[in-house]
């Protein structure tokens, strides 16, 4: 049976409904991404985002980048195709590495000739390919406080899908194998099967040979969650694999995002700013925009430990990852990233966050407690602070009985008890 797919990316011109943008048929490859009000105004090129992001703010940028930044670290975005002409990817991006999987013949729904993008995979007529890799590797640029997470690697890209859906689970299988001849660290895949019906083997075995290859696949979750839904998609669902769902500002399960025990880790996905094509940047929604944030940590710490396996690097970011629970949680997996702590808190190189998986029988985190009132920490120091106030006021008064007794002697005054 032909792996068709039947979803389509959304066009920036026509995103104005609030609706999951997700593929329904059984077997189709679809955008993780969602509409937002926001969106419907986005055109290309769009203003410049002058503020710092939320999903940046949250994170102590100076702390992680006195860390890594990336340098070296080659990211494989399979996607729309990545637009060069935006500035704060015109130098991220290796042109030369980048190839376009489309057919050469494409037309829309009217039969319509639809224009194809650049051989090299440097154009996106979407703006979905453009964010993603902008989310990871953006320059820093002046009057915008946007950046990506790891502004110094490099972005590989390798367009594969487009607005109509044309991509298949084939083309993506061949970009995962191109990325690993582009001398991949990292693979980068938002986009999703929605339905539990698995693709063909060849896009698992492609997988496969990317993680013995020793590249990080992230993928996204999907964003057909609402009210809890739960099933597996692809290629987010294969073992090794590390499948990101989106949080939002308050570290909770953003409504749409996909649940299921295949979930890693959770990031940021709502009101995600980045880059669009020819400059500038818009607003968006998705577990699109959560995976790249995870694939930018796992290209920093691949900067810092080349030699670390995709296993050690997927599980340092688990094991380091912010949790309300003790174990894994369906809806957030382990938690949601933490890059500060993923770059510092890496002494040695996990096996797995599970003490029940893996050699380094490395313990989850316990949640913290519940205080109603002061810890034993702070009544601690707050009776230290006490003393060493006391022992001040005791001392300072001393000194001023020594002082007047003095004065008083050298005016011949009589003190009582002092002969």
């Amino acid at each position: 049976m032909p792996y068709a797919p039947t979803a389509k990316y959304p066009r920036a011109a026509a995103l104005a409904a609030a609706t999951l943008i997700a593929c329904t048929a059984a077997a189709a490859l679809g955008p993780a991404a969602t509409a937002d009000s926001s969106t419907d105004q986005c055109t290309f090129p769009n203003k410049m985002y002058a503020s710092r992001p939320w999903a940046l703010q949250r994170v102590l940028l100076d702390e992680l980048w006195s860390q890594s930044k990336g340098k070296g670290v080659r990211v494989a975005v399979i996607d729309t195709g990545v637009d060069v002409q935006n500035p704060q990817l015109t130098h991220a991006v290796d042109a030369a590495a980048g190839r376009n999987f489309l057919p050469k013949k494409l037309k829309d729904d009217n039969g319509d000739p639809i224009p194809r993008g650049k051989e090299n995979g440097t154009t996106d007529t979407v703006g979905h390919g453009t964010r993603v890799a902008g989310i990871i590797a953006a320059r820093p640029a002046p009057k915008t406080g946007f950046v990506g997470l790891a502004p110094e690697a490099t972005i590989i890209p390798l367009e594969q899908n487009d607005a109509e859906g044309h991509g298949t689970a084939k083309e993506l299988a061949d970009a995962i194998r191109q990325a690993i001849k582009a001398g991949a660290d990292v693979i980068n895949i938002s986009q999703d099967t929605s339905n539990a019906t698995e693709p063909p083997p060849d896009l698992e075995s492609a997988v496969k040979e990317a993680l013995r290859a020793n590249v990080v696949v992230v993928a996204s979750a999907g964003n057909d969650g609402q009210g809890g839904n739960v099933k597996k998609t692809y290629p987010a669902s294969y073992p090794g694999v590390l499948a990101v769902a989106a949080s939002d500002r308050n570290n909770e399960r953003a409504s749409f995002s996909q649940s299921g025990d295949f979930v890693g880790v959770a990031a940021p996905g709502v009101d995600m700013i980045s880059t669009v094509p020819k400059g500038g940047h818009c607003s968006d929604n998705g577990t699109s925009f959560s995976a790249p944030y995870v694939a930018g940590v796992a290209a920093l710490i691949k900067a810092k430990h080349p030699d670390w396996t995709p296993r050690e690097v997927v599980a340092q970011i688990e094991q380091t990852a912010e949790r309300s629970v003790p174990g894994h949680d369906r809806l957030v997996g382990w938690g949601v990233v933490d890059p500060v702590r993923a770059l510092t808190e890496d002494d040695h190189p996990l096996e797995s966050p599970d003490p029940r998986e893996g050699l380094s029988k490395a313990e989850a985190p316990a949640p913290a407690a519940l205080q109603l009132g002061e810890t034993p920490d702070e009544r601690n120091a707050r009776l230290a602070t006490y003393v060493a106030v006391g022992a001040v006021v005791l001392v300072a008064g001393l000194a001023g009985g020594a002082v007047a007794i003095r004065d008083a002697r050298r005016r011949g005054h009589r003190i009582p008890g002092t002969e």
